[in-house]
């Protein structure tokens, strides 16, 4: 909303959603996982400490390769050669991803300590966490905006990078009040070794890493297909708006890990888990088929006018994005309580196919416009995904039930 009333407002948005935030998502996406890692895991200090241990070497090579994208000539091989990137998108592009470089660490660090938090029953900690980042993102902002002549792609990732930085400090800050139950903490019945950590960590982390590849792969696709300049600078608003309905989704994925052995627990998940998906994406769909969306879009992110319309269109698409998700966290949660991670790695593959094979058609055939197309096509796929999750957690589902 901020760059979108600023100068050359497409440009920026286009260099954010179509380059700095899918390259940024895709190089953090192998510690993203952290957080139901660490949920799960992080029983006692011996465990705690070695979960640590990889989120700080994870972290920092990552944030290696980050700097190495953002700052070297490879940045324009992948604008080139794999986004195909408008020129006049990628000098402020390459300016916004060297901003971003702290989002990896921060992100590694912020997501390891949380799922800690949520294991000893101090989400609310989390919260405040997420709000601390809000109003930081907020202040820089708004600083940027009045108080400085900055373009907006500074002004934007300026304020992710400080908001998520924030979010980290205040999550290691919070976390010191856990530090001394895991001290105390009886050691795990099952101690964990490298091996048993990579047995349980490398399927979790395919996962992000294949569904965040093909966000550069969707802007590769919207960039071969009509009206790409629009098609990229409408994907942020349209999929943060959709992102903000399927988030509520996201967060029961760490719920169910944490609960589901509780007595009672999983016919009261179950109960929730239909609760989210009529409630999120019928309340996603109330905004998509009322003047809510015109509202959103025209008023309040100000976009330009012509993209108004565009977008409603790409909302009413998305309209299922919210209900799969909360289906996925609750089979996901079904898995990872019981340490069977290898079902989600099966279920994002067959994610990346469905989807890489839409955006490669669409690119080849161009059928309608960039925007729709790659919609539709991660819709498609996600419900895929969602049905081979459920088949693969049917029996553990029944056994809970017994």
């Amino acid at each position: 909303a901020t760059v979108a009333r600023m100068a050359d407002e497409k440009i920026h948005l286009a260099a954010w959603g179509a380059v700095v935030f899918p390259i940024a998502l895709v190089v953090e996406a192998p510690i993203i996982m952290l957080l139901a890692a660490s949920t799960a895991l992080c029983e006692d200090w011996v465990s705690y400490r070695k979960v640590r241990r990889f989120m700080l070497i994870a972290g920092g090579g990552l944030t290696a390769i980050h700097v190495l994208v953002a700052f070297t000539p490879l940045f324009d091989w992948v604008c080139e050669v794999l986004l195909d990137t408008p020129e006049e998108v990628r000098e402020p592009a390459r300016l916004g991803l060297q901003i971003m470089t702290p989002w990896t660490w921060a992100i590694a660090y912020r997501r390891f300590q949380q799922g800690v938090l949520i294991r000893f029953e101090k989400a609310h900690a989390v919260s405040e966490g997420t709000v601390l980042r809000m109003l930081a993102v907020t202040a820089t902002l708004l600083a940027g905006y009045h108080l400085t002549s900055l373009p907006g792609i500074v002004v934007g990732s300026s304020a992710i990078a400080v908001g998520v930085t924030s979010e980290a400090v205040y999550s290691g800050w919070r976390v010191r009040g856990v530090v001394g139950r895991l001290r105390s903490s009886p050691p795990a019945r099952e101690p964990l070794n490298r091996g048993r950590f990579l047995a349980f960590y490398i399927p979790l982390a395919v996962t992000p890493l294949v569904m965040l590849l093909l966000q550069p792969a969707g802007a590769a696709a919207m960039g071969r297909m009509p009206r790409e300049i629009d098609s990229l600078a409408a994907w942020t608003p349209v999929y943060t708006l959709a992102f903000v309905f399927r988030s509520v989704g996201m967060g029961f994925n760490e719920v169910v890990v944490a609960l589901l052995r509780e007595p009672g627990a999983p016919a009261v998940l179950r109960r929730f888990t239909w609760m989210l998906v009529l409630g999120t994406s019928g309340c996603l769909a109330l905004v998509a088929l009322t003047p809510l969306a015109s509202l959103w879009f025209g008023q309040v992110q100000s976009i330009p006018p012509e993209l108004v319309g565009f977008s409603v269109i790409g909302v009413l698409i998305a309209v299922p994005m919210p209900a799969y998700q909360a289906l996925q966290s609750w089979y996901q949660g079904i898995l990872v309580s019981e340490r069977r991670t290898r079902p989600i790695t099966e279920a994002v593959l067959i994610y990346g196919v469905v989807a890489g094979a839409g955006c490669v058609a669409g690119a080849i055939l161009q059928p309608i416009a960039g925007l729709h197309w790659a919609l539709g096509t991660f819709v498609v796929a996600g419900v895929v995904q969602t049905a081979w999750l459920h088949y693969r957690s049917i029996g553990l589902a029944r056994s809970l039930d017994s």
